[in-house]
């Protein structure tokens, strides 16, 4: 785990892998608070990374114990707990705090999967266009150039080596006019440019190719670090959907939910399968 996790990541990781601890230990959590010796309230805390309470040392390891953890899971989740609450994006109110675990889960995530279907997603924006929509949404204008200079730091992780990011980009969102053609051209010809980097793969879904296999949904993204053996769930493996909703942001943590919209992503590929290049260049050609 070489990447450093901070905030809601760590707190997610916390959650699902002490969740997987319960599942191989075959206990209750009724069984676990006692052996923890603590209320069953606590133990759904610590289960729940939402929960707003700060977690301790003491009591995860104390829970871990309780499901029969091994000395290495009880320092792994030690190390979590040090830095839930770490992350640039939590001071920084530009950031709205809806979206911090968003911030957090990029920073750490090795696969991130986004689906957009209507604007181009904020990790490959370019700063006129994400100024445009910030501007666009009715704030001052100091404001907007805040929150379009926290939306440029989050690319950073982009940087990463171990860091994938696949993008289906619908055609729309090639033709939705965000600051007008030159704010449109500069976008495309970005996308152009970073699409010939070895982790970001970029495919454009045309009209042509009728329903979406999102069907009536959204924009969404999927975050992944780490998988699935025949065993369960990688040790500490963090898999999470987001879905962005009118001044608020939904996260969904539940294997059938992320099976679901993993399954959907895969489909969307599918039908995006065509050369991207004459895509972007027929958008662009419209911005003349």
């Amino acid at each position: 785990m070489g990447t450093t996790v901070a905030g809601p990541a760590a707190r997610l990781q916390i959650a699902q892998y002490l969740m997987a601890l319960q599942q191989r230990a075959g206990l209750r959590q009724t069984e676990v608070a006692r052996r923890a010796g603590c209320g069953t309230t606590t133990v759904a805390r610590y289960m729940d990374w939402r929960s707003p309470a700060r977690l301790t040392v003491h009591m995860v390891r104390s829970i871990a114990d309780a499901c029969g953890a091994n000395a290495v899971e009880r320092d792994r989740l030690a190390e979590l707990v040090a830095v839930q609450n770490d992350g640039w994006q939590l001071d920084d109110p530009s950031v709205p705090e809806w979206m911090d675990p968003l911030v957090s889960f990029e920073s750490v995530a090795e696969h991130i999967d986004a689906y957009a279907c209507t604007l181009v997603p904020g990790l490959l924006q370019t700063p006129e266009y994400a100024l445009a929509m910030h501007q666009a949404s009715g704030v001052d204008q100091n404001e907007a150039e805040r929150r379009t200079a926290a939306r440029i730091r989050r690319q950073e992780v982009l940087q990463r080596d171990d860091l994938h990011l696949s993008v289906v980009l619908a055609e729309g969102a090639l033709r939705w006019v965000v600051g007008g053609p030159d704010v449109m051209r500069a976008q495309i010809d970005h996308l152009m440019e970073v699409r010939s980097l070895p982790n970001i793969d970029i495919r454009v879904l045309p009209f042509t190719a009728g329903v979406p296999a999102a069907g009536s949904g959204g924009n969404f993204v999927v975050l992944r670090r780490g998988g699935r053996s025949d065993n369960g769930p990688e040790p500490f493996a963090l898999t999470v959907v987001y879905l962005e909703l009118h001044a608020r942001g939904l996260y969904l943590d539940a294997p059938p939910d992320t099976d679901a919209y993993r399954v959907a992503f895969s489909s969307l590929q599918d039908q995006a399968a065509g050369d991207p290049a004459s895509a972007l260049d027929a958008a662009r050609k419209e911005f003349q």
